[in-house]
């Protein structure tokens, strides 16, 4: 996402806090809550990728509950310094975040996040720094129709923030109030530490409250800024599969817009999954109930058929992916040629690498295996750790034997071979180039180039031949 012309000056670091010690009771899963998936990544994640966005210096996560698994699922996929901090017993969120002051340096700005928030937008939060300036508390909120739960922002007569009073604490005058804070915040590392020395429990929960801070500063004469936003998926959190549910799909509607924005044609935007990162070149066409997966990237003019699950492909220009058809190639990944037609109900598994113009169709499966320009394999048929040339038509019904029970095999079909239907070649084997094999042949051994090859049982007749009958009943 694009931000540059809202970044705060470079030379205010920016350390950001990210909550992410709750059990997530009403989740009813032994799954970290914020480890559940929106979008084929977990809210954890879409809240680091967020905070990289900001070129944080660092984010500090809060662990608790499942500590262990949180902190596993952090490592290694982002750019991010990460640094750990546990929240044992688990006593509010003020109590988290003084967690965190061991690992927050004076110079900095901290953002505080929460790790089940997974939809802000990294714009918002540079608005939000902004408006902190590096010197002032500075808290993101929105005004709610129903603002139940959320603590509400009362504000002076200039403007300023001079409290937020949580809903269980409220009046109801308080109550009333319909502007919320998000449970985001922009403010200064030093001011931070010193009014989270002076948190107490003295409240309803018996838990200490972040948003004190917010009395203590006003108390301070210091100045305590909102930056409003009226998106509220972008503050919207998860508790409930309900609300995973719901974030879902805003995500995935988000992800529909864009696409389109780019030129891409959606039969339905409502019914569109990206999992992971689909990238389109011009004129690409997709129908409704595809699911993208890992990295994915469709050439111009590619059609994409309903139905469909793709994940780990390259899918090169003018290629047409028939409905109910099934690739993923998982780390080896799938390339499907230019103007190469597949499925209906075809699947490509990980390692096959289709050339221009290659025809895979209803009910083949082809894993491993490299196909050049123009062959076709069109109904029923399995390829296996094969190499197969140019114009190569494989019968319907044929499967390479690839595996001796211990060890994979490779299989060589050379240019121009024909294949006939209902064909086993047992591999290692080579078809010379040129060859046909005669349908219902099991061929152990290589056939040289040109020939005719056919490895079956004789056919036998026998005449006037009776079938067996039942015996009478008694």
């Amino acid at each position: 996402m694009s931000s540059n012309n809202n970044a705060p000056d470079s030379t205010m670091p920016i350390d950001v806090v990210i909550m992410a010690a709750g059990k997530g009771t009403r989740m009813k899963s032994a799954l970290p809550k914020v480890l559940h998936r929106i979008g084929g990544r977990a809210l954890l994640q879409h809240v680091l990728d967020t905070a990289a966005s900001l070129q944080a210096r660092k984010a500090v996560v809060i662990t608790g509950h499942g500590a262990t698994e949180v902190e596993a699922a952090c490592q290694g996929n982002t750019g991010l310094v990460l640094e750990f901090a546990r929240q044992e017993p688990q006593l509010g969120t003020g109590h988290a975040v003084q967690q965190a002051l061991p690992h927050l340096a004076d110079d900095a700005v901290v953002v505080v996040l929460s790790g089940d928030v997974p939809l802000t937008q990294a714009d918002t939060l540079f608005h939000l720094i902004a408006a902190s300036g590096g010197n002032k508390l500075a808290l993101l909120t929105l005004d709610m129709p129903d603002p139940t739960g959320y603590g509400r922002i009362e504000r002076a007569a200039n403007g300023d923030v001079k409290a937020i009073v949580e809903h269980k604490d409220a009046t109801p005058a308080q109550r009333a109030i319909q502007e919320v804070y998000s449970g985001i915040m922009a403010v200064p590392a030093t001011a931070l530490k010193r009014w989270l020395a002076r948190l107490d429990n003295n409240n309803v929960q018996k838990e200490y409250y972040l948003t004190d801070i917010v009395r203590f500063a006003v108390t301070d004469g210091e100045h305590v800024v909102a930056h409003k936003i009226t998106d509220a998926v972008q503050v919207a959190g998860v508790n409930s599969p309900v609300q995973l549910a719901q974030l879902e799909r805003a995500f995935q509607l988000g992800v529909a817009h864009r696409l389109m924005e780019e030129g891409v044609r959606l039969a339905d935007p409502a019914r569109l999954d990206v999992r992971g990162d689909l990238s389109c070149a011009h004129d690409v066409s997709i129908d409704v109930n595809c699911v993208f997966m890992g990295q994915v990237n469709l050439g111009e003019g590619v059609s994409i058929g309903a139905h469909c699950v793709i994940a780990n492909a390259v899918i090169e220009a003018g290629a047409v992916i028939h409905p109910f058809t099934h690739i993923d190639g998982e780390k080896l990944g799938v390339t499907v040629g230019a103007g190469s037609l597949i499925g209906p109900f075809a699947r490509l598994r990980p390692g096959a690498r289709l050339e221009a113009e290659v025809h895979i169709g209803n009910f083949v499966e082809v894993k491993n295996t490299t196909m050049a320009k123009g062959s076709k394999a069109n109904h029923l048929a399995y390829l296996g750790d094969a190499s197969v040339g140019e114009r190569v038509n494989y019968g319907a019904g044929s499967i390479t034997a690839n595996y001796d029970g211990a060890n994979k095999h490779r299989t060589v079909i050379e240019a121009d071979v024909h294949v006939g239907s209902n064909c086993v070649l047992i591999a290692p084997v080579t078809l010379g180039a040129g060859g046909t094999v005669g349908g219902g042949s099991t061929i152990t051994k290589d056939t040289p180039p040109g020939a005719l090859s056919v490895a079956r049982g004789k056919q036998v007749s026998i005449a006037n031949w009776s079938r067996p009958k039942k015996a009478s009943k008694a």
